[in-house]
């Protein structure tokens, strides 16, 4: 139930603008009966400007039109799908291609334990994206440690160690060794020695590629014989990071990359380059700064957010990582009991705060994005903090019947909420109209909403 900012700077989601401008080509084919060469030359104009912008590589958005135009004109649309469906259709499956086709996973199998370097440019985020994976595989039941090897940004080992407190995730201590080759070595020993499956390996970076650094990192490979060495990218960076993706490929070998920042002011195109460039497929995405905030990459998925059509199937992951089974059935029964209580709202929103930042939520929900009244707006989260605090003021009597409560006692919620009556009102009110609107669910709404029939339009 948060409230939404029509003005001010607005955050800037992954592919936004790419997706909006996509949209609109689609837009513009609906209605006609058949894709012939002309609209379709039109729409791949649109296009190839559209993925330019998103800073996609100039030779990959060639053979992408290219490839996209010849698998269009001429197809007889179908009774269901319109030319503008058609299109999408090519262009979404057309995209997974681009991407990979298959999520890839780290290959972990062959060693005890599995060295896995992490490799890239000095601010990449290679530190926290150590981390963030070393969380990852925790949760996939490996044990892991990590290493830095990092001797040269000062306090490179300590930010690390903070990091490993923060994910519960064992850190091995390299005693003031000067080595990073050596480092590594004694920890992969350490790791054997306390069973651990899985050493992640930080190391060091530069401004740009240098001799020095390369060497480093060949030893490095020389003498551990990674099992995965991960590139680490800036998504920021744009196809920088795709250049300095196919140089490393080139003088050290890669087997798949990460792309760091992904819910910053990144235009994607790395994303849609890198594989087609490099030849070795993206694993992983960052989508902030916490250390949970780590996706594997999929490119069916990942198809579907450019595209507009949301990521159900990653919002639904999110929900099973945060979501008590046994609290979801309860709240199931109050729904359909009409029983929804001031208590529940706030139970829920503490599970929507778990579950990452509401931007990216909201932006997986297929169909939410074209919304008009949500088109420009983005969620503000300290609504979040402002609702559970109006609720934690009123009495357990007033969290389960909420028409108690009268304009004395909504005066005294609001200041013990350090909040105004009019916020009161506000949460009250949007408690009210999610009542009803979880009525109409459970009375076979839920259909309709899927198809795009939503009750807030």
């Amino acid at each position: 139930m948060p409230r939404y900012k029509e003005q001010g700077v607005r955050i800037n989601t992954m592919f936004e603008s790419l997706t909006e401008k996509l949209d609109n080509v689609f837009k513009k084919l609906r209605g006609k009966g058949i894709l012939n060469e002309e609209n379709v030359k039109t729409a791949m104009k649109d296009i190839r400007m559209a993925l330019l912008e998103a800073d996609v590589n100039f030779k990959v958005t060639r053979e992408f039109i290219e490839d996209v135009s010849e698998r269009a004109i001429g197809q007889e649309v179908l009774d269901s799908i319109s030319p503008g469906q058609q299109i999408v259709k090519i262009v979404h499956d057309r995209l997974i291609e681009l991407m990979g086709k298959e999520s890839s996973h780290l290959n972990l199998s062959n060693r005890f334990p599995a060295p896995v370097m992490l490799v890239g440019l000095q601010g990449c985020g290679k530190t926290t994206t150590a981390a963030k994976l070393a969380l990852h595989l925790t949760g996939q039941n490996h044990r892991v440690s990590m290493v830095s090897a990092d001797i040269y940004r000062p306090a490179a080992i300590e930010q690390l160690k903070i990091l490993g407190e923060e994910t519960n995730t064992n850190v091995y201590d390299s005693k003031g060794q000067k080595d990073p080759v050596k480092i590594c070595v004694e920890a992969v020993e350490d790791a054997k020695t306390n069973g651990f499956d899985t050493l992640i390996i930080d190391t060091a970076g530069r401004l740009h590629i240098d001799d020095e650094l390369m060497d480093e990192l060949k030893r490095m490979k020389d003498t551990i014989n990674p099992s995965e060495i991960l590139f680490v990218a800036d998504a920021m960076t744009g196809q920088d990071a795709v250049s300095v993706a196919e140089k490393f490929d080139d003088l050290l070998g890669i087997d798949g990359v990460v792309l760091t920042k992904m819910d910053g002011d990144a235009r994607g195109g790395a994303a849609l380059s890198l594989k087609k460039v490099t030849g070795k497929p993206v694993k992983f995405i960052g989508m902030g700064e916490k250390t949970d905030a780590l996706e594997v990459f999929h490119p069916e998925r990942m198809a579907s957010r450019i595209l507009g059509m949301g990521d159900i199937l990653t919002l639904v992951e999110k929900a099973q990582t945060t979501v008590d089974e046994k609290a979801a059935k309860e709240l199931e029964k109050k729904i359909r009991k009409d029983a929804f209580t001031l208590d529940d709202l706030k139970k829920q929103l503490t599970q929507i705060k778990k579950m990452g930042p509401l931007q990216d939520i909201l932006g997986m929900v297929p169909g939410l994005g074209k919304i008009k009244a949500l088109k420009n707006a983005t969620p503000d989260e300290r609504e979040l903090v402002k609702t559970t605090a109006i609720i934690d003021s009123m009495t357990k009597k007033e969290r389960i019947n909420y028409k108690i409560i009268n304009g004395q006692r909504r005066k005294r919620i609001a200041k013990g909420s350090g909040t105004t009556v009019q916020d009161v009102n506000k949460v009250l009110k949007n408690y009210i109209e999610m009542r009803k609107m979880m009525k109409k669910l459970t009375k076979g709404g839920m259909k309709s909403m899927m198809r795009g029939n939503l009750p807030f339009k």
